[in-house]
């Protein structure tokens, strides 16, 4: 059993990677190399430093995550600078690598174990993490269900508009009493290895704030990337986003490789194909890329400074 589990993921990765590959394939037979280069190469200096700018918002929403679950479990003497190298690393592998909750876990687990958490405490902290995306995913995808109820269209025409009002109310609603939850002040869940603490009100608040950002930074790279001619609009390419961002998730692609591809040309038929690809390439290269190879040597110079200061300690 404990096989299956080390192969589960991989393999539905890879089958999301293999299917997603497949059916760009159709949707972009007609496509050529040289126009994608040259949608890639129209992208100007402005829109490159745009993009830049809420690529640095995105990850900067994601150091103050750990930092809010941080001030959640009660430790508020790590500095701001180590939780951010942290968040960092931590979300570059995980985005890249798949199965993020696990990925993530094991660099944060070295990382705030020297800090003085337990293995419990990193976990409430990874799993705080883990909700507060959730809750920024659903905060956002209700605000663009209730501001263009039509957006639903782009996924499935089928579907009529009122579900979009529909859905985005009942989303608001559980957060509604997640809040609730807060201001009651529900006991505590304990087990045997750890107490799992209902947020306080003004952690709570916190979240609501903070949550949206990292999405919405990260969305402005693609729709900075993107031309004006066909541009739905901001609000739009968020929705579509969204969406791409939490079925790459849930493929457990590598970062979700194809996947983002494949929602973004099929919600976008009024785009030209490669002026889209060359945004996602572009959202890629800041987004996936770029942090990927930094995290590695952070890595490295980390683990390099713990082995020497084990070696000159003459711990074995």
């Amino acid at each position: 059993m404990t096989r299956l589990k080390a192969y589960l993921w991989p393999a539905v990765g890879l089958a999301a990677i293999l299917f997603s590959v497949n059916a760009l394939y159709h949707e972009l037979r007609g496509l050529s190399v040289d126009d994608f280069i040259a949608s890639f190469q129209a992208t100007s200096l402005g829109s490159w430093l745009l993009a830049i700018g809420a690529t640095l918002l995105a990850y900067a929403a994601l150091a103050a995550y750990d930092k809010l679950a941080l001030d959640h479990l009660g430790h508020h003497g790590i500095s701001i600078w180590f939780i951010t190298v942290c968040s960092f690393t931590t979300y570059a592998l995980s985005h890249n690598l798949g199965a993020s909750v696990f990925s993530g876990a094991v660099v944060r687990y070295r990382a705030y174990r020297s800090k003085g958490l337990t293995a419990g405490e990193v976990g409430v902290l990874v799993a705080f993490c883990s909700f507060t995306f959730t809750l920024g995913t659903l905060t956002l995808s209700a605000i663009v269900l209730l501001v263009k109820p039509d957006i639903i269209e782009r996924f499935a025409e089928f579907l009529p508009i009122e579900m979009s009002l529909t859905t985005g109310v009942i989303i608001l609603a559980l957060i509604g009493l997640y809040v609730l939850g807060s201001l009651i002040g529900l006991r505590p869940v304990r087990t045997r290895w750890f107490q799992l603490h209902y947020p306080r009100p003004w952690i709570v608040l916190r979240q609501l704030v903070i949550a949206p950002v990292e999405l919405l930074g990260a969305a402005g790279i693609i729709y900075f990337a993107l031309p004006e001619v066909g541009n739905p609009g901001y609000i739009v390419i968020l929705g579509i986003f969204v969406a791409s961002f939490s079925a790459a998730l849930l493929s457990h692609a590598p970062g979700g490789l194809g996947v983002l591809e494949l929602v973004f040309i099929a919600a976008l038929p009024e785009m030209d194909p490669a002026d889209v690809l060359a945004a996602l390439a572009i959202f890629r290269l800041l987004y996936l890329v770029v942090p990927f190879v930094m995290a590695l040597i952070v890595i490295l110079i980390y683990e390099r400074s713990r082995f020497l200061a084990q070696r000159d300690s003459g711990i074995p």
